[in-house]
């Protein structure tokens, strides 16, 4: 589309939704909207199912990713690309789902990380860039997005054009960041007990897992410059749909981790990875009773005496 048009008009698909006649195009955008819709619900059963306990940041992240941020998203681009309905509705469903949906999945990638990266301080810091750049960024990218669809201006156009690409281009690189830690410090504790091969294995998935979810956030940025505006947003709901679903599989890798630990801990390693903390590889359990709290459990490892200052509660089931 050419410069000009989009700086008068703003996007193609903003206000209005869809105006062509491609039949291929309409299908493409059903089948889009068809795919959020449907994962979003296999995965409200799949959570509650799964999770033993409805607590911790792994749990929440994941079920207001997919109640909060794909439901709501499907629906207001349904209503938007499709021009169902007044357009203040489904940019307003699709904004709101957007919170949830974009910067929810760094929160989803965040909330595992503790498991292969021990250092409080590098952990802290990615939390505080996730807090803030879902204020800096996507507040004033749904700002832009109702100036652009409303004012109809040059100006909010031209904004709405780089608030748009900002978002876009970073996001995918603070997934792609926190990515990259999980498959480094994943590489490093694979380094621990080389001759591990079953672990070696369930390792070398998760990184695969990582990577897969890398190549989705370069696809999203490529139809982003390519100027295809409504593609990208249908595009970008079913990718994340499809990564919260990877975390499922994220999920059993994790319990088989647990599965190939030693029986150091009353329970299976599936009941304890699904319950208060994750064991990391190398690491033996030591449990503690407090009369308060009920049990706990400390992990320490095995090539040092030095216990961790964190207990690995962050995921519950």
């Amino acid at each position: 589309m050419p410069e000009t048009s989009f700086v008068t008009e703003g996007p193609e698909g903003l206000v209005g939704g869809y105006q062509g006649d491609n039949v291929a195009i309409k299908v493409a955008m059903g089948i889009l909207v068809a795919i959020v819709l449907y994962n979003a619900v296999e995965l409200s059963v799949l959570i509650f199912l799964t999770f033993r306990r409805y607590q911790g940041l792994y749990f929440w992240s994941l079920t207001l990713s997919t109640t909060l941020g794909l439901i709501p998203s499907g629906l207001g681009n349904l209503l938007h690309f499709f021009n169902i309905g007044p357009l203040w509705l489904s940019l307003s469903l699709s904004n709101f789902g957007f919170y949830f949906m974009v910067p929810g999945q760094s929160f989803v990638l965040y909330s595992r990380l503790h498991l292969v990266l021990y250092n409080q301080r590098v952990l802290r810091f990615i939390l505080c860039v996730i807090v803030v750049n879902t204020l800096l960024i996507a507040v004033p990218t749904s700002v832009t997005t109702f100036g652009t669809a409303f004012v109809r201006t040059p100006t909010w156009n031209n904004a709405y054009t780089v608030v748009e690409r900002l978002q876009v281009i970073w996001f995918c690189v603070q997934e792609f960041l926190i990515s990259f830690l999980y498959i480094h410090e994943t590489v490093k504790l694979l380094q621990l007990n080389p001759n591990d091969t079953r672990r070696k294995t369930i390792m070398y998935e998760l990184i695969a897992i990582n990577i897969l979810i890398i190549l989705m956030d370069v696809a999203i940025v490529t139809v982003e410059f390519l100027g295809l505006y409504y593609l990208q947003v249908l595009l970008k709901s079913a990718i994340y749909s499809i990564k919260l679903k990877l975390e499922f599989a994220v999920l059993g890798r994790l319990t088989a981790i647990v599965d190939t630990s030693r029986p150091n801990f009353s329970g299976s390693g599936s009941d304890y990875v699904l319950g208060q903390a994750y064991p990391a590889p190398q690491y033996a359990i030591e449990s503690s009773t407090e009369t308060s709290e009920g049990n706990r459990a400390t992990l320490s490892p095995t090539h040092t005496r030095r216990k961790m200052k964190q207990p690995m509660s962050n995921i519950n089931a």
